[in-house]
Formats: C-alpha cells, sequence, structure tokens
C-alpha cells in the first residue's frame, strides 16, 4: 500500500473509533467476537509461544539481548516519525541520535552503546500520536496474533507498518531492513520467556482471562497517554512491537 493510498484508507479506520457511553469505562461492544479471537491467541501463546520462550528463557541473556536491541533499533525511526507528528522535538531528537550511535558504534543496534551514554529511547507510536490529535481510544479490539487493542490503536497499527521509514533510508544497510520483522517476532518470543510467569497467571490462572486481560491493557495503555492514573496492575503484551 502506497502512502497516497494509506489517506484515503485511514479515514474509514478511524472512522470506527467511536466514543464510549456516558460513564462506561471498558466500551466493548465487540465482546463475542473479540472472546472467539481471545480464544485463538491463547490456543497459538500455549501451542508456540509458551513453548518457544520457556525455550528462550533457559538461553544466556548474551545470546538473547542483541536480538532485543537490534530489534528496538529497527524501530527508532518510526519511532522519530511519531515523536514529530507530536510535536516532540526532544524526544526526536533522542531517538534520531540513539539511532545513528547504536546503527553505527553498536553495529547495527546489536548492542546499546546509547543507552550507555544516557540516550534512552523516547517511545512513540501512531496510535499515541492519534490520542496526542484528540481521536477517541474507541472500542476494545483483540487482534488475532497482537491481541488486546483498540480501534484507534488498531488504526495507529496499519499506519505505523505502511510507514515505517526504516526501508527508506538508503545508509542502513540492507541487513537491518532485511532482519526488522523476524527479530521483532523473536524478540516477543524473548519476552514472552522473560516474563512468563506474569503471561501465564493472566492467560491461564485467572478466572476469566479475557476480562483480565483487557483490564490491565487499557488500565495501562490509558496511563501510558497520560489519560488515567496508574493502576497497580500492568499488562505485558507478548505481541506488542517493543
Amino acid at each position: 500500500m502506497k502512502p497516497a493510498a494509506l489517506l484515503i484508507v485511514l479515514p474509514a479506520l478511524l472512522a470506527g473509533c467511536s466514543v464510549a457511553p456516558p460513564g462506561a469505562e471498558i466500551n466493548d461492544p465487540y465482546e463475542p467476537f473479540n472472546r472467539q479471537v481471545h480464544a485463538f491467541n491463547k490456543t497459538v501463546d500455549q501451542a508456540v509461544l509458551r513453548p518457544l520462550s520457556r525455550g528462550t528463557a533457559s538461553v544466556p541473556g548474551g545470546f538473547t539481548q542483541p536480538v532485543v536491541n537490534f530489534s528496538n533499533n529497527a524501530g527508532l525511526p518510526g519511532a522519530v516519525v511519531n515523536n514529530l507528528l507530536q510535536a516532540d522535538i526532544g524526544g526526536a531528537a533522542t531517538n534520531t541520535l540513539r539511532f545513528i550511535v547504536n546503527t553505527t558504534v553498536g553495529v547495527l543496534g546489536l548492542a546499546d552503546p546509547a543507552g550507555a551514554i544516557g540516550l534512552r529511547e523516547v517511545e512513540a507510536d501512531f496510535g499515541a500520536t492519534l490520542a496526542v490529535w484528540g481521536v477517541p481510544e474507541g472500542a476494545y479490539l483483540e487482534l488475532p496474533g497482537f491481541g488486546p487493542s483498540t480501534e484507534r490503536d488498531a488504526a495507529g497499527r496499519v499506519v505505523d507498518f505502511v510507514l515505517d521509514p526504516l526501508d527508506r533510508l538508503d545508509w542502513v544497510p540492507r541487513e537491518m531492513q532485511e532482519y526488522s520483522f523476524p527479530t521483532k517476532v523473536a524478540e516477543q518470543v524473548i519476552e514472552r520467556g522473560a516474563l512468563g510467569d506474569t503471561f501465564d497467571e493472566i492467560l491461564y490462572e485467572s478466572a476469566d482471562s479475557y476480562a483480565q486481560a483487557r483490564l490491565i491493557y487499557l488500565q495501562n495503555r490509558r496511563f501510558e497517554l497520560g489519560e488515567t492514573q496508574p493502576a497497580e496492575d500492568y499488562y505485558f503484551d507478548p505481541y506488542e512491537d517493543q
């Protein structure tokens, strides 16, 4: 999909970002469908992600951390774009410097020398950009393979994927562009292993894993966007781009 085509599709995606009924903490008109998707995601987790993550959990961090570093570094150009769209010039500058340092000195981002000198990532995605622009959260959604989301964040995922600037950076080695997606997938498995007990508690030990994941995700996301006060629980999403 070309950026021009996105200008046609995006308004249709955002049109679904409905406003919650007055006084409603959770807007979930698609709950029957969402629960079916949640059951599918649990099946995939139990059959694939959970076993793989238990394997990565036993691997020394010296082997897995470079994968996480590479994945995070590959996502920085997209974060810079969203920093700028949110008028966060400081965040854009920090992420740009971090990307340059880690891509060069850090060997495509396998190492994190930028973090060692205090250049920490300023996280930004297009879902957050839409929130800054005043687009409502919309209804809750559970996406196949991606997990908990909202209509606003689902639209944001589409834009982040289509407009990812990494492939347009001519000075970035082709290997970095080619391995960006595989390492993002690997990162999710590694994160699943590192937080295995938390995931298992939510997905397999709660009385209603769908309601539990939905509540904690919404509380956490709203806090990240500055829309609510911090919640006691924190949802670690195995499918979230890190």
